[in-house]
C-alpha cells in the first residue's frame, strides 16, 4: 500500500458529539452574541415563539409599543411591507408576501393557524423541485441549487426570497464554467445512502462525484482532476491538537449559492454527509481533506466564515466527531501514518457499521481502508430579508491522493424563532 510522502504530525482527536460552536476568540466572532435581526424578521419588532412555531409580537405604527392601527401605506410592523404592498397582516412582522409558510403545531392545543406568506392558503406544503429528472451531469447550477432544494428565485432589486444567484467555483470564489465530474447530481449514493429532501441531492468531490458504474466513475481511491487552487483566507483550517502545517490545496471544487431570506426567517440548515479514503490511515496528519460552509457576511459564532464543524473546532475532515460510518476491523489501522501524540482509536469505533458505504466506490476496495460520517446538519442565524451567499466546497490537502467527496442537501428555512437566536451549530440528523 502506497502512502502520502511528507512527514505527518500527531493530534487528538474529537469524539464529543458537537452541540454549538464555542471556541477561542481570536479564532472566530463572539457564539455569544446575536445578529442583528434575527429576532422578528428585518424590523425591530420581536417576536416570540419556539423554532418553526407561529411567533406572535406587539408593535405600534413606527415600531414602537402600543396598539397597532396600521395604514395603507405605513409599515407599523416593520417587515418591509405595507399594506398597498400586500401585507395581509401589518401588525405581524412575521406576515408578508416574502415570508415562509409556517406549519401550525399540531402538539400545541393554543396555536393558532396564520397565512404567514399572504396567499390566502394556510399551511400549505411547498413541493420539491428537483424531481424533474436532473441529470447526473447536469452542470446548471441552478439546478444545483434546486437539488438541495432552494425552490425559490429572487430578483437582485426586489422583495421576494428565494435564489439571487448560483455557480459552481473553485474553493477561492473563481468561477468554473466547464463541466466536470468532481460535480454529480445524485438521487441515491450507493445502496443505503438517499436524498434527505426531494428526489436529488448535491455530490462534490476531490476526485469523481460518482458510484461504481455511473460514466466518469473514478473507480479507485485517487483520481488527479485539476491542478493546485487557493484557498479562501484563513484556510485550510488547522485541527486542534494536530501539527498541521500545509496550506496548498488541490482538487477544489465548490458550489456557490447567493440568497436572500425570507421576511420572517432567523436561520437555516442544510444536511450533509462526508467521505474519505483518508479514513482510518491517515488521521491526524497533513493531509486532511476538508469541507467547508463558507457563509457571507459572517455569520456570529463561524469559524472565520465556515458553519461546518465540531464542537472541538474540527473542521469537517476525518477529524471531525460523528466518523461513525466505516469498519470495524480496520480499528488497527486507525491513525497509522500519525506521528507525535497521536490519537487513539475513538471507543465505540464505527457504531454504524459500514453499511452505509456499500456501492459508494468508498467501501474497502483497492487494498484501500475508507470511512463516512452520518448525515450531518449545519445551521446558522439570519435576518429577515438579508442577502448572504454560502460557498459549499471541497479540496485536497497537500496532495492529489486518497480522495473525498461530500453529498449536501435538505436546505431549509428556520422561521419564527422569535427571541431565541439561532446559533451556529452542526450535529447529527435526527433520525
Amino acid at each position: 500500500m502506497s502512502s502520502h510522502n511528507p512527514t505527518v504530525i500527531g493530534c487528538l482527536f474529537a469524539t464529543a458529539i458537537a452541540i454549538y460552536a464555542c471556541g477561542e476568540a481570536d479564532e472566530r466572532n463572539d457564539p455569544g452574541s446575536t445578529q442583528g435581526s434575527a429576532a422578528g424578521g428585518s424590523g425591530g419588532a420581536a417576536a416570540s415563539g419556539g423554532a418553526g412555531g407561529n411567533g406572535s409580537l406587539t408593535v405600534g405604527s413606527g415600531g414602537s409599543d402600543g396598539p397597532c392601527i396600521p395604514t395603507e401605506t405605513s409599515d407599523s410592523d416593520q417587515d418591509g411591507w405595507t399594506q398597498a404592498d400586500g401585507d395581509c397582516n401589518d401588525c405581524d412582522a412575521n406576515v408578508s408576501p416574502s415570508a415562509i409558510e409556517v406549519q401550525t403545531d399540531p402538539d400545541d392545543p393554543d396555536a393558532e393557524p396564520v397565512d404567514e406568506d399572504c396567499d390566502d392558503i394556510i399551511d400549505e406544503v411547498i413541493p420539491p423541485c428537483d424531481d424533474g429528472g436532473i441529470a447526473l451531469d447536469d452542470f446548471d447550477p441552478v439546478n444545483g441549487a434546486r437539488a438541495l432544494g432552494i425552490c425559490d428565485t429572487a430578483g437582485p432589486d426586489d422583495k421576494a426570497y428565494g435564489l439571487i444567484d448560483a455557480a459552481y467555483v473553485r474553493a477561492d470564489g473563481s468561477e468554473v464554467t466547464t463541466p466536470t465530474a468532481q460535480v454529480g447530481i445524485l438521487d441515491a449514493f450507493g445502496d443505503n445512502v438517499l436524498p434527505q429532501q426531494g428526489a436529488r441531492m448535491v455530490g462534490l468531490s476531490s476526485g469523481h462525484a460518482r458510484m461504481p458504474g455511473q460514466p466518469d466513475a473514478c473507480n479507485t481511491h485517487e483520481c488527479i482532476v485539476s491542478n493546485q487552487g487557493d484557498a479562501p483566507g484563513g484556510f485550510p483550517l488547522k485541527v486542534p491538537g494536530c501539527g498541521m502545517g500545509m496550506t496548498v490545496i488541490n482538487d477544489d471544487i465548490g458550489l456557490e449559492i447567493t440568497m436572500r431570506a425570507p421576511s420572517n426567517a432567523s436561520g437555516y440548515k442544510f444536511a450533509f454527509k462526508f467521505h474519505s479514503f483518508e479514513f482510518p490511515e491517515y488521521v491526524c496528519t497533513n493531509f486532511n481533506d476538508q469541507f467547508i460552509a463558507l457563509v457571507s457576511p459572517k455569520p456570529e459564532g463561524s469559524l472565520k466564515g465556515n458553519i461546518s464543524f465540531d464542537n472541538n473546532d474540527n473542521p469537517v475532515s476525518v477529524n471531525i466527531a460523528f466518523f461513525d460510518v466505516c469498519d470495524p476491523s480496520s480499528i488497527g489501522n486507525f491513525a497509522q501514518f500519525c506521528t507525535g501524540n497521536c490519537p487513539s482509536a475513538p471507543s465505540p469505533y464505527c457504531p454504524e457499521g459500514a453499511d452505509e458505504l456499500v456501492n459508494t466506490g468508498f467501501e474497502p476496495s483497492w487494498g484501500q481502508d475508507a470511512g463516512a460520517t452520518v448525515w450531518l446538519q449545519s445551521q446558522a442565524p439570519i435576518g429577515g430579508g438579508e442577502e448572504f451567499s454560502i460557498r459549499f466546497t471541497i479540496w485536497d490537502t497537500g496532495d492529489q491522493l486518497w480522495d473525498s467527496s461530500v453529498l449536501v442537501d435538505a436546505f431549509e428555512w428556520i422561521a419564527n424563532a422569535g427571541s431565541a437566536a439561532v446559533p451556529v451549530e452542526t450535529m447529527p440528523v435526527p433520525k
